[in-house]
């Protein structure tokens, strides 16, 4: 009998890892991947000491085009298929546009973007099937323009708008999607970005294991955005009612405080 497992990206550090943790802790079989296996094998150790299924590890950068097939063919392997599918590998890099590099820049694009469309429209049908979900870290980057983070606050604006059109096209298949819109973290994602947190993150600030919590809380509830903490709840809101051009202006002048 094929078994069923929620497939975890990006699940060796920060909300990913939490979230492997809280999805194991609930029952569920995890399926995680990330590039750096030595950091899965300890994350497995920990879900099997806590009294979870052992987790299926699966290395695999989702920078390559590959990715997917690496990802199915394990699954296949392990004869399971995927009940959730949670889209959390990303990254962001901070500075000028021009100036960043390309090669990067365009994998950053095939990780938060081209990677999330694969796995989504990949495992669709054993979602639909065991009448599972799909969960989608975005950001608060995704109601914004980001100057000095053109092409990361883009990408997560394609996070939201697309898991947004999921919510209505995949209900009345009984699949679930949830985009989950945390404001800065701390995790390792700023110093790989190359900047420092600034008084938005201490402001809006959330741990990310509470993040993930209410990530799964909401998926589970069906809620088509979660915005984890108080501030990310008024903020989407009240950037109804900043100009444009203003809001562009504005973002620039903190962002250029972070470098």
């Amino acid at each position: 009998m094929t078994g069923r497992v929620a497939l975890i990206t990006g699940a060796s550090a920060g909300i990913g890892y939490e979230l492997a943790k809280i999805f194991a802790s609930k029952g569920h079989r995890v399926a995680l991947v990330a590039r750096r296996i030595d950091r899965l094998q300890t994350l497995s150790e920990e879900i099997v000491k806590a009294g979870g299924i052992e987790p299926l590890i699966i290395a695999c950068d989702l920078q390559s085009a590959e990715a997917g097939d690496v990802i199915s063919a394990a699954l296949k392997a392990a004869d399971v298929e995927a009940e959730y599918l949670v889209n959390n590998a990303g990254f962001g890099l901070y500075g000028e546009w021009l100036r960043l590099d390309r090669a990067e820049q365009l994998s950053m694009i095939d990780v938060n973007v081209r990677a999330l469309t694969d796995l989504s429209l990949r495992f669709v049908d054993s979602l639909a099937r065991h009448r599972g979900g799909i969960l989608n870290v975005a950001s608060l980057s995704s109601f914004l323009p980001g100057p000095r983070m053109a092409v990361y606050y883009a990408t997560k604006a394609y996070v939201l708008s697309f898991s947004e059109a999921l919510f209505c096209e995949l209900a009345p298949r009984g699949v679930r999607v949830t985009a989950l819109c945390p404001g800065p973290v701390p995790t390792e994602f700023q110093q790989r970005a190359g900047f420092q947190p600034g008084l938005d993150s201490k402001v809006l600030n959330v741990p990310a294991d509470k993040v993930a919590m209410a990530g799964y809380q909401g998926l589970m509830a069906g809620k088509r955005l979660v915005l984890p903490g108080w501030g990310m709840k008024v903020i989407p809101f009240m950037l109804r009612f900043v100009p444009r051009g203003l809001l562009v202006s504005l973002v620039g002048r903190v962002q250029r405080s972070r470098g």
